[in-house]
């Protein structure tokens, strides 16, 4: 059995004076894009200034010899890889600490998951895969020479409940005794019995709960005729003692792999406030007891963080690493988004291993710099490497990658060219998808120009970095940014973006605002 692995390289900086930002965001619904994308039979035209795209995906050999000239045509350090993710949690924990009236601890802020949580309207494919779409704004007046470009990726739109394949869930729910209280077990037992409501007929489910010890409460049992079983099985949990997540997880993937159903979206859903402190407590060891089960049977881990005290690091690491990802709830009417509106998206693949490399054109690029997604970054000449790990990515979702890029003075013509390469979910065929973009796309105004949505991209990522206590060129204080934000918020009439501006104020308020400013680097990507 051939083992993947995913190669990393760079470590996390302090942010000098730009940005890159590689992010997704799920159960988005369709809407309009004024980017560059090219999908066969469901492409909107590009722009004049923006160079087409290409789809090379029914013949990977010549897709890989036209991308490998791209990526010859740029100096090494003039290329950006990412395996691709969807994570949404460190934007979800942090409004929750703020909630409560602190500052989110500035190792738990993760810009692209603040990103990965707003609609950003790009045109969808029909089929498994990506569009692609490129587009971009001036950062500030002031500072011309600075631009946000802005990559985006879309897979295609997320069934319907009815429309969707059968789901084998199990559930495997910490107990201990960390989980007691009404926002951390009592919020997982009011999921799940939102869950239970929601799920069809012909989807299964099996519940696992673990504190010292891992126990079956359920094996896997079909909804039909059986929900006032379910519901007696989750309302019986009670909180006991240690966290054991190793042991949880290991039985989980037990109960995955027994009642594992062919045709069906099997996965394994792992509810927690990740305090682990007892067995295996790091994320590497876990992992190595599902291995197997987790490779031979591809059945993913979707985590779902609880609790004012979380273990972020520790739930984020072991969804990247198993093949899944993480999201965050704090409340009924998140634990509703996640479970009712957005299921589908949580459950189905539309792409494998999917990575995403930019080739930025040194004949007009100086600089430019990437934020976050420190732990997915990947070699560049891994990117064609189909052993090497990258980001499961199911329909629904979008992917993002913001740049903060410094053009040479008078610089005109191409900047940058996007490619996605995924596996097929079901035969790990491999297929890219290309954008580019020139300099004519990225010189408007950012603030009050035509799309709103980048807009929405920008204040996030701004006020990501300030939480971290770093910056972007152009990036407003708190106190403006707020007020962006609302005015955003009346525009888009996006609930969403509301909270953002809330989130936003209360983050002012306790920090006292301030504008952050970057220092000088040398050309090329700045590490």
């Amino acid at each position: 059995m051939k083992h993947r692995t995913r190669k990393y390289r760079g470590t996390l900086g302090l942010l000098l004076a730009s940005g890159v930002l590689l992010t997704g965001c799920s159960g988005e619904n369709d809407g309009g894009s004024k980017a560059s994308s090219d999908q066969r039979g469901a492409g909107a035209a590009a722009p004049d200034h923006t160079r087409g795209t290409t789809d090379d995906a029914k013949d990977g050999a010549r897709s890989g010899d036209k991308a490998d000239r791209l990526k010859e045509s740029a100096r090494p350090d003039y290329l950006s890889t990412f395996a691709l993710d969807v994570d949404t949690a460190s934007y979800g924990y942090a409004r929750r600490t703020l909630a409560d009236g602190r500052l989110p601890g500035p190792e738990t802020v993760r810009p692209e998951e603040f990103v990965n949580s707003f609609r950003q309207g790009y045109h969808r494919p029909t089929g498994n895969g990506f569009s692609v779409s490129v587009d971009g704004a001036g950062a500030d007046a002031a500072d011309s020479d600075w631009s946000l470009v802005r990559v985006g990726l879309a897979t295609k739109a997320a069934p319907t409940a009815a429309g969707r394949p059968p789901a084998a869930l199990t559930f495997v729910v910490d107990v201990s005794g960390s989980m007691n209280s009404p926002d951390r077990l009592g919020l997982v037992k009011t999921s799940l019995g939102i869950l239970t409501d929601e799920l069809r007929d012909d989807d299964s489910i099996s519940l696992v709960t673990f504190s010292d010890e891992a126990k079956t409460v359920l094996p896997m049992t079909r909804l039909s005729g059986h929900r006032g079983e379910i519901r007696d099985a989750v309302d019986s949990m009670e909180p006991a003692e240690s966290t054991n997540v190793g042991a949880g997880v290991e039985r989980g993937y037990e109960e995955a792999v027994e009642g594992r159903r062919e045709g069906a979206n099997n996965r394994v859903v792992l509810l927690s406030d990740a305090l682990a402190n007892t067995g295996d407590t790091e994320a590497g060891d876990v992992l190595e007891r599902i291995d197997s089960a987790r490779r031979e049977y591809g059945i993913t881990l979707f985590g779902v963080g609880v609790g004012s005290d979380y273990g972020d690091a520790f739930m984020e690491e072991l969804t990247n690493k198993g093949d899944g990802h993480t999201t965050y709830i704090a409340d009924e009417e998140q634990a509703r988004k996640v479970f009712v509106d957005q299921l589908p998206a949580h459950l189905e693949l539309t792409a494998r291993d999917a990575k995403a490399q930019v080739a930025f054109d040194p004949e007009t690029v100086e600089k430019f710099r990437l934020i976050g997604y420190e732990d997915r970054k990947v070699a560049d000449d891994d990117f064609r490497d189909d052993t090497v790990d990258g980001g499961e990515v199911g329909p629904g979702h979008t992917v993002t990658a913001l740049y903060a890029v410094r053009l040479r003075d008078g610089a005109s013509g191409h900047v940058a060219t996007a490619t996605v390469r995924w596996l097929d979910p079901k035969t790990r065929t491999p297929h890219e998808r290309t954008g580019s973009v020139d300099t004519g796309a990225i010189t408007g105004e950012l603030w009050g120009g035509r799309s709103t949505r980048l807009q929405v991209t920008a204040v996030a990522a701004y006020f990501a970095e300030n939480l971290r206590g770093t910056g972007l060129p152009g990036a407003p204080g708190l106190g403006e940014l707020a007020d962006r934000a609302e005015e955003l918020a009346a525009s888009t009439e996006d609930a969403s973006v509301t909270k953002l501006a809330e989130a936003i104020g209360r983050a002012d308020r306790l920090k006292g605002g301030g504008r952050d400013t970057g220092a000088g680097a040398e050309e090329g990507e700045m590490d």
